[in-house]
């Protein structure tokens, strides 16, 4: 976990968004323009997994129905939703899987899939 830890590290330093450790093997990224608003990444390292989440849109925003057939279309990440309804993206990495190329992967498709649900047509 230690190499994986400082793998993270060095990519996030390398890219243009706000950042900050929150725990050994936990990270913060904001990234200030996803279809009109921040997205705001958790990174994890724990259990063998970099495990990066993001809240997308609150309850009531996207058909829940919807959601789940665009999972079928999504690479690496899928789409979740808490009890309250608030729709999250969420994807994993094996730890032994951390490096660079693959960090940016992951955030790349986690950012794609905020986007493109951000863009759809708010529920009415």
């Amino acid at each position: 976990m230690v190499v994986s830890a400082d793998i993270v590290d060095g990519y996030l330093a390398g890219i243009e968004a706000s950042w900050r450790r929150v725990a050994p093997g936990e990270w913060g990224v904001t990234l200030d323009d996803v279809a009109g608003w921040p997205l705001h990444v958790g990174l994890t390292l724990r259990q063998g997994l970099l495990r990066a989440q993001a809240e997308v849109v609150q309850a009531g925003q996207v058909d829940d129905h919807g959601v789940l057939l665009r999972n079928r279309s999504l690479a690496l990440v899928r789409y979740a939703h808490t009890g309250a309804g608030a729709v999250w993206v969420v994807g994993d990495l094996p730890a032994a899987a951390v490096v660079a190329t693959e960090v940016d992967r992951l955030l790349g498709l986690l950012v794609s899939a905020a986007a493109d649900l951000r863009r759809l047509p708010a529920e009415s």
